[in-house]
Order: C-alpha cells, then structure tokens, then sequence
C-alpha cells in the first residue's frame, strides 16, 4: 500500500509540473488554455480565471493542460488557437513540458545536496583475496588517507584517484591510518575486465578493496550544492542518452536495461521506506529520464509534435490532419505493446522479491550509489 500512495503522489507531482509548463508557455504566447486539470476524469470542482479553467478531477493522478484547438481538425479559425500561433511559438510550448521537469530534477539534486547525499566512507570494509591489495598489505578496517597526491575523504575520491593516477604512473602511494597510526603502503594495480552499468565488458585498474557498508551524510551550503547538483544532473543526463543509444543500436537488451511504471513504483516504494533523501533521489532521476524521454522523436510523445512542427517549418505549410492522426495512431500502438512488455518484464523481476524479502542494507547501498554515480568498489568483483 505504501508503494502505491508514494508511486501515485511522486507520478502525480511530476506529471503536474510537466503540464504547468506547457500552461506557462502557452500563456506566455497568448495561446488560450480552455482547462488545467489536477487530476483525471470526472470534474469535482472547477474556478474559472483568466479565460482558463483549473479543475480538480476524480481521478487523483496526473493532469493535463487542454489548449484551444490543440486536437487535429479542431481549430475552427478562432484567435488563441494554438494551430494558428507561429511555429515558433508552438515549439516552446511543447518543449516546455519537458523542460520544467528537468528544471525540476535540478532543484530536486540542489536540496538533496544541501540537506545530505549519502556517501560511502573512505574505510576500506573487504580485501579481496589474490588482488594487489591484499599482497601489499592492506587490512579491513584501514581508512585510506591519500592516494599519490589526492586526498580522499570518500569512497569516490579512492575509485576517481586509481582511475585518474594509473594513467600517469605504474604503482599507488597510498597513505592509510591503521589503529592510529599513518602508514604508507605501494601497490600496483592489476587490469581487470569488468561490466559496466550500460552492461559492456571495459578494463580498468583494480585494487582489490571494497567499502564499508556505512553512509555518510554529506551536505553542502547553497552555491556548493547548486554547483554538484548541476555537475550530477549533467552526468546523467549523458548516461541516459548513451543508454538510449545503445538501447537503439543492441548495445543493451531492453528486456534488462528498461523500468517502466511497476518498477519504480517498486524503487520508489523501497525508497520511501529508507527515508525522504533516497526518494528525493528516485524522485530527481524519474523527472530527469520523464524530460528526456518525451522529447524523444516519436509520434504522441513531445518530441513527436516538435517533429511535425519542423517538417511545417521546412515545408511551408502543416503536415495534413490525415497524415498526423494515422502516424499518430500507429506509434499509440508501437507504445503501448511497448508498455505492455516492459511491464511484464518488470511483474517477472518482482516475484522473486515478494518470496525473499529485500536486503535493506543492500537497497542503502544502491541509495549511496546512485547519487555517486555507480561506483561501489575500488576492487571490484
């Protein structure tokens, strides 16, 4: 039941602010915006203001912002109407769904950041046997000071510096505190091959060292938060592109790589119950895929409208009704057989989860990796 409410408040607030965008927009253009709806379904209250009117519907999910003569073959000729508004100003509008929502995820990271991310430490929690670390001496509970001439407070600091260090030098000056006392220990990373979160199989420098399973919490004041918010959504913004990609060209399966609404309703539930900063995060990452994935050049979706907007633009006139409607109805099609086997995908990946309970310290672990982006292990496994 959790799940449900957290799942249908988070879909609702996101789906929102994607429609006060487009009103926004469109009452910046002088386009008339006949309803906004928060909320489905039969009206339960409704005032009507500046020639639009705000309903709250039955249905307490989502909503929608209903422009004049926005339908094909609606417009009748009448001022206002979004068909007669210049390509230009028609293109914001639809643009501007999407745009919000990643405006919104960026704000999201920015409170995330200055209320807290959960970060793993810089203490080392496992040495993998056989691998370098283990040869040179390291031992559980060592907490890694500096590696060459980077200092490391966190786990990320440790995977960025072997990364960023192996490529200029042969072997690491670790520096570690062990009962109370610095010690300096050199180890020679070895190159193993790993899978990486796009499922490609990449080499990279490993240790053999692993984290402590305890998050730290790390804050930052406003212009720090701002600055790493910025910096995070960026970074996965290319990630989902380049997942997107190889998505297209077979690089990854759909039938692994993909969540549709019943698994992160599931992710958000999970989320909800570790507390309001992992939702938070969900909540970010969920605004930012929704912006990216309704522009995408596909036909019901935003980017689909903005396709048929810059054919006009090329052509000189509008794609006919005709044309609009069947491509439309075909690509309605092509999406909800895509929903439909997305959300099997994900009905057959929650059984075994309802028959063994999930491991919570497990789900902390990927709250704390998701906001560092991926990165868990320094000696990979």
């Amino acid at each position: 039941m959790l799940t449900l409410i957290v799942a249908l408040v988070v879909f609702s607030i996101l789906v929102m602010v994607h429609e006060i965008g487009h009103l926004v927009a469109a009452k910046r253009f002088g386009i008339t915006v006949e309803v906004f709806s928060i909320g489905m379904g039969k009206k339960l209250l409704g005032w009507t203001v500046g020639g639009t009117e705000y309903r709250l519907s039955l249905i307490p999910f989502g909503g929608y912002c209903k422009m004049s003569g926005e339908e094909p073959g609606e417009a009748t000729g009448k001022e206002g109407e979004y068909p007669l508004s210049p390509a230009g100003h028609r293109f914001w509008v639809i643009a501007a769904g999407s745009l919000v929502n990643y405006l919104f995820a960026f704000f999201l990271f920015w409170i995330i950041f200055m209320i807290g991310v959960p970060t793993l430490s810089n203490k080392v929690g496992q040495v993998l046997g056989g691998y370098p670390a283990e040869k040179a001496g390291i031992e559980v509970g060592d907490e890694i000071l500096s590696i060459n001439t980077h200092d490391v407070k966190y786990w990320d600091d440790i995977v960025g510096a072997i990364k960023e260090d192996h490529e200029t030098s042969e072997e690491l000056d670790l520096r570690v505190v062990r009962n109370g006392n610095v010690l300096r220990i050199n180890i020679k990373p070895e190159i193993s091959t790993v899978t990486n979160i796009f499922g490609q199989r990449i080499s990279r420098p490993m240790i053999g060292i692993a984290p402590e399973s305890d998050i730290l919490s790390v804050s930052y004041g406003p212009g720090g938060a701002f600055y790493h918010a910025g910096k995070r959504l960026l970074t996965l913004t290319a990630a989902t592109y380049k997942s997107i990609w190889l998505l297209i060209t077979g690089g990854l399966p759909v039938k692994d790589s993909v969540s549709g609404p019943i698994g992160i309703a599931s992710l958000m539930g999970r989320a909800a119950k570790l507390g309001i900063v992992p939702l938070l995060i969900i909540t970010a990452h969920v605004s930012m895929a929704l912006a990216i994935f309704n522009l995408l050049p596909f036909p019901v979706l935003d980017g689909g409208h903005i396709i048929f907007i810059a054919l006009e633009k090329f052509r000189g006139r509008p794609v006919s009704v005709k044309v609009q409607e069947n491509v439309t109805q075909v690509a309605l099609y092509l999406l909800i057989t895509l929903a439909v086997f997305i959300s099997w995908q994900d009905i057959s990946k929650l059984i075994p989860r309802a028959k063994n309970a999930p491991d919570v310290t497990a789900v902390e672990k990927t709250g704390a990796d998701i906001t560092s982006g991926g990165n868990a292990s320094a000696g990979g496994k």
